[in-house]
Order: C-alpha cells, then sequence, then structure tokens
C-alpha cells in the first residue's frame, strides 16, 4: 500500500523534510513532492508492525501533529496514483482509504485523473468523455486519435485503474522553494519587493552552485488571516539568473495588486528544475545583460568563499527586523 501524507496549503518550505524525516522512521521508501507532499510505500512496513494501512496512516498523522505541529490529511491506496487522487478528496484531519482504484475513479470528472490538464480535460468533455468510467470505456484507437497514441494509452490505463509509476525514494527534487515571514502583518509594498529580491537572490544563488535552471516561478502570499494567494509565471527560458528571476517574481508580486493588505508571509518556489548544461540562452546585443551576468559569477564565488551574506545588492545589505528567514 501506497501512504500519500500532504501538508495543510500554507505549510513553509521547512516542513517537508521533516515530514521525509517522520515517514523514514517507518519504511526507508519515501518520495518528497515539493511544496508539501510526500509518498511512502509501507507494505514492508505495514508486515513489520502487524497494522492495517488506515492504523498507520492514524500513527502517522497523530505523530506529525504532536511532534511537529503539522496538519496533513492522508490518501492511502494500492497504487501512487489512488493514494495521491485519495489525498486531494480527504477531508481535513483524515485518513481516505482507496482499495479498488477503478471503481474509486469511475464517477469522478476526468480532470482528477492523473495527467490530465485543463487543455486535455476540455478536449475529452468536447467529445462526452467527461468522467473517468467514461473514458475507461472508450476504444483504446479512439483516445489515441483524440490526445495522441502515448497519452491516449496513459489514461485509458489510469482510467483502469493502472498506474506503472513507482514510489522512488530520493529522487531528484524537481522544485526547490524559499520563504520570507514577517514578524508582524506588513502593509509597506517597498518591503514586499525587498523580501521577493531576496528570494530569487538565494533561489539564484542556491541553483547556479547546484547547476540547474528553472523553468517557472511560483509566488505565494500568506496574509495575516492564514489564507494564502498563489500564481505562477513560466519564464522566457530556463535559467537560474537572478536578475531574470527577479523581473518575473516582481511581475507576479505586481498581478496581486496587494496595495494595503497585512502580509504574514512570502514565498518562492522555481519549478522545473533541470541541468544548467541542457538548457539554451538566447544571446542579445546588450551589454548591460553580459556585464550583470559576469558579476554575478564573481559574487558567487566570493559567497561560497565567505559565505552566502559576503555580497548583496544594497537594498538587503541592512538588517531588518521585520522580516527573517523562514
Amino acid at each position: 500500500m501506497i501512504l500519500c501524507v500532504r501538508l495543510r496549503t500554507d505549510a513553509t518550505d521547512a516542513e517537508l523534510p521533516r515530514l521525509v524525516r517522520l515517514l523514514s522512521e517507518f519504511t526507508p521508501i519515501v518520495q518528497a513532492v515539493p511544496p508539501g507532499e510526500a509518498l511512502a510505500d509501507v507494505r514492508g512496513a505495514l508486515r513489520y508492525f502487524g497494522w492495517t494501512a488506515a492504523e498507520l496512516a492514524s500513527v502517522v498523522r497523530v505523530r506529525a501533529l504532536a511532534l511537529y505541529g503539522m496538519e496533513c490529511v492522508i490518501g492511502v491506496g494500492p497504487t501512487p496514483m489512488a493514494a495521491r487522487t485519495a489525498a486531494r478528496e480527504a477531508r481535513p484531519g483524515t485518513t481516505l482509504l482507496v482499495e479498488d482504484t477503478a471503481a474509486f475513479l469511475r464517477d469522478r470528472p476526468v480532470a482528477a485523473l492523473d495527467g490530465v490538464g485543463r487543455t486535455t480535460a476540455r478536449t475529452l468533455c468536447g467529445y462526452g468523455l467527461d468522467t473517468v468510467g467514461r473514458v475507461a470505456d472508450a476504444p483504446l484507437a479512439v483516445l489515441q486519435r483524440l490526445v495522441g497514441a502515448r497519452t491516449g494509452r496513459e489514461l485509458w490505463e489510469r482510467a483502469r485503474g493502472i498506474d506503472r509509476s513507482a514510489v522512488v525514494p530520493n529522487a531528484a527534487a524537481r522544485s526547490t522553494a524559499a520563504e520570507r515571514t514577517f514578524s508582524r502583518d506588513e502593509l509597506d509594498p517597498a518591503e514586499h519587493r525587498r523580501a521577493v529580491l531576496a528570494l530569487t537572490e538565494e533561489l539564484g544563488a542556491r541553483m547556479r552552485a547546484e547547476h540547474q535552471v528553472c523553468r517557472a516561478l511560483v509566488v505565494t502570499v500568506r496574509y495575516a488571516d492564514r489564507t494564502v494567494t498563489s500564481r505562477t509565471r513560466t519564464l522566457r527560458e530556463p535559467t537560474a539568473h537572478t536578475a531574470a528571476l527577479t523581473d518575473a517574481a516582481y511581475a507576479v508580486l505586481a498581478s496581486f495588486g496587494l496595495q494595503r493588505a497585512r502580509v504574514r508571509g512570502i514565498a518562492l518556489r522555481a519549478e522545473g528544475l533541470g541541468p544548467a548544461e541542457g538548457a539554451a540562452h538566447q544571446l542579445t546585443f546588450d551589454p548591460v545583460d553580459e556585464k550583470v551576468r559576469r558579476i554575478e559569477a564573481v559574487a558567487d564565488r566570493a559567497r561560497a568563499k565567505y559565505g552566502p551574506r559576503a555580497v548583496l545588492p544594497g537594498s538587503l545589505a541592512r538588517r531588518k527586523p521585520g522580516a527573517d528567514a523562514a
């Protein structure tokens, strides 16, 4: 059986490693799925402890709350797909157990199926395939004609409860994140931008040190009433260049229209990580861009030798008591 443990929507980046450590006490087969989800293959643990999957899930949920104050929901199923779907539908503080994946999925809208995005769902619904059950009953050749050979076969199999994926321990991260939490409700837009700049500096330096680039940025704003708002911006090209990350993050921040909103924290997540050597960079005739990139490389070497605060933008050099690293 597979457990999918999902943290609450306003979970911080520091909580996912704690969740992975907690699950590792029961099984070594744990896969982190940023920003707030983890999969665990617990078949061996069930035999070892003599528990049912529901009992093990209850222990995990109670320990997460007692040890770390983390609220979570848990989906349990025979495959990762079934466990993820169950976790999405479970009520807060509960466990949803799926035994027959195909029967569980059958009456759900086609958008609930893994791998079905907005465009694919619109195409399928246009031909009357608006539920998972109808996709499962459709001839394979019809699906392949509508969405392509490979995608059609994958959707047809998943609709019938067939999931060929597995929990991959220590899988390479596909995203990385950072967060700034204000010590009080921050209304100043300048401080919001300052926090975003600090986040892009941190993520850019981290990705360059690991020779990675990202394809998209997700900006999440957490408000005083604990509600959150998130928006994603796809970058023009995969990059770890701080200036490009900052421009994109500023644009997303401006789209929120925060004005006098009481902001408690801002998080930034870089998604679609990939090796830097495989990324293409559009050359320009702008000498400033090349100069900035050379300065950035020198700053990275200085940080590697003297510490992360050895070189900072002027606006971040002063210590701001109202915004601390999460």
